[in-house]
């Protein structure tokens, strides 16, 4: 019988296949979302599209925003995500990608559906990673060369060895400084040292076009201003050059309670006034927050109140339905130890907390750094870390505070009574940062951050997202121009709104180093242009 030869190329063409797939990834069966020849590059066999390996990357700290990418990128090497990046910029139909780090965005910001999550912390297991590396040089003195895969408690403890430490910190410190310094990475040492963006002086950035930059603020600037708290949009950070100094030994650690809110931000403004970090008698750290019956004085932050006095302050915060808590601290070391009773009695003259409701403690500069990992650990222990947190971050003028504290904090949150979760409010100086670099804050020469941190259950989150949403309507109606931190937007014309005179340069930036807006499509500046 004659051989029919339209039998024969089909087989020929599943023995092919068949070939190609024993050669090829194994074990992996690949979605179809990414282009086919993305198996044949050397990378391809550190992507991983297994379910699990997707699940675990399609979620985040908020644990309300759940998209899946098509496969996960593990890379081994900086080279990697250079050409897996450069693959996605030559190709027909580019996909997209985002940067994960440790994964405590709260709003989908690292995610990228049907895209590739490069998961940073896959450089720590390798060498060919930048590492952590503590060098001197005569014009910037002491400073760290870290990977931005690396967590801010790795970096302490590597550049502790040396006796140095950096000066600006996030409150938690199991974050990724790639991370933070894609938003700008903010705490109570912010009023004195200036966000973690402010204290950068080079970095390495794979760009949306897969090119690898070494900039500064001297070199290829602009990328340099754009990356700093660019919300990932402009290029992954692979290396952070950053600015060190003598580490201090001890910590003197105070918080002070007020039912006055006049009184409470009159005294922070006072304290963040005394700025010059190297004077005597300036603070090295100022946070506020807010203390009320839906929850308990010590929480997941640090359990700071000694036990024996919680009564006398849960009656307090009874009287008055609103405690505000000063907290501050004062670093000192060997030469400083006999004087730094007597700068603090000094600083604390003429304020206006409640008398006999100020508490002191005197700890190491490591345990006051990480302070918040005690509070984490219980509550993995308790299954209470893993749970839906719908946060609310803003960055608020100084001259509307008073409407804010009585429009929001009193008649919203207290009325409400859903709020168990910590309330964080305190000032910051804007000219410690520096309005070249894509961060955005208020205009006024000091703002405030209001930080609300829930905590909530799989079925209840929404109360919570309803209540952050009443306060940026309020805020709205009363023209209060608040600017998110940590900004989570749905539409271009709600992000306009946010970058106002900055947009225009953003979008220029975008268009120079990115594209084919490829990066960071969680953060949904650009997805519906």
């Amino acid at each position: 019988m004659a051989e029919n030869p339209t039998i024969t190329i089909c087989l020929m063409a599943i023995l092919l296949i068949t070939r190609l797939a024993s050669t090829l990834g194994k074990s992996k069966p690949w979605t179809g979302f990414l282009p086919p020849q993305i198996q044949t590059l050397d990378f391809a066999r550190h992507l991983h599209v297994e379910p699990d390996t997707i699940k675990s990357v399609s979620s985040d700290y908020g644990n309300i925003v759940h998209e899946k990418p098509a496969a996960v990128l593990y890379p081994s090497s900086i080279e990697d995500i250079m050409s897996l990046i450069k693959f996605s910029y030559n190709n027909y139909t580019p996909f997209t990608v985002a940067a994960r780090g440790h994964g405590h965005s709260v709003g989908g910001q690292a995610m990228a559906s049907n895209g590739v999550v490069v998961d940073m912390m896959s450089l720590r297991n390798h060498k060919n990673g930048t590492g952590i590396t503590v060098s001197k040089c005569p014009s910037l003195g002491f400073y760290a060369d870290v990977g931005g895969e690396q967590l801010w408690i790795d970096v302490l403890h590597s550049t502790m060895e040396h006796g140095f430490a950096p000066v600006s910190w996030t409150d938690y410190l199991y974050l990724s400084v790639g991370g933070t310094l894609s938003n700008a990475g903010i705490s109570g040492t912010t009023f004195q040292y200036g966000p973690q963006i402010s204290n950068v002086y080079e970095m390495d950035v794979v760009t949306g076009k897969g090119e690898l930059v070494t900039c500064s603020s001297h070199t290829n600037s602009e990328l340099f201003y754009a990356v700093l708290g660019g919300l990932g949009q402009f290029g992954i950070i692979t290396r952070a050059r950053i600015a060190l100094e003598p580490a201090p030994k001890r910590v003197k650690w105070v918080r002070m309670l007020y039912s006055d809110f006049s009184a409470f931000t009159r005294d922070q403004e006072l304290l963040i006034s005394i700025n010059g970090w190297k004077q005597k008698n300036a603070l090295d750290y100022l946070e506020g927050s807010l203390l009320m019956a839906q929850g308990p004085p010590n929480n997941w932050r640090s359990s700071f109140f000694p036990s024996s006095d919680i009564p006398k302050i849960m009656s307090l915060v009874t009287q008055h339905a609103i405690i505000y808590c000063l907290e501050v601290a004062k670093y000192y070391d060997d030469g400083t130890r006999h004087t730094v009773d007597k700068d603090l009695q000094q600083l604390f003259k003429g304020l206006s907390f409640v008398a006999g409701f100020k508490f002191e403690k005197d700890v190491s500069f490591v345990d006051f750094l990480n302070r918040v990992r005690s509070g984490e650990q219980k509550l993995h222990s308790q299954g209470l870390w893993d749970v839906p947190h719908p946060w609310l971050n803003l960055f608020l003028p100084k001259s509307r505070i008073l409407d804010f504290n009585k429009g929001v904090f009193h008649d919203l949150v207290l009325k409400r009574n859903i709020t168990t979760g910590v309330v964080l409010f305190y000032p910051m100086n804007r000219k410690k940062w520096d309005d070249k670099m894509s961060a955005v804050i208020p205009e006024e020469d000091i703002f405030y951050t209001v930080g609300f941190l829930h905590s909530s259950g799989f079925n209840d989150w929404q109360a919570y997202d309803h209540q952050n949403k009443d306060i940026l309507k309020f805020c709205d109606r009363n023209g209060i121009e608040i600017k998110q931190y940590l900004p989570h937007y749905n539409s271009n014309k709600e992000w306009i709104n946010h970058f106002g005179s900055k947009w225009r340069n953003f979008r220029e930036r975008k268009a120079q180093f990115d594209p084919k807006m490829m990066l960071s499509p969680g953060q949904r500046i650009f997805n519906d242009i």
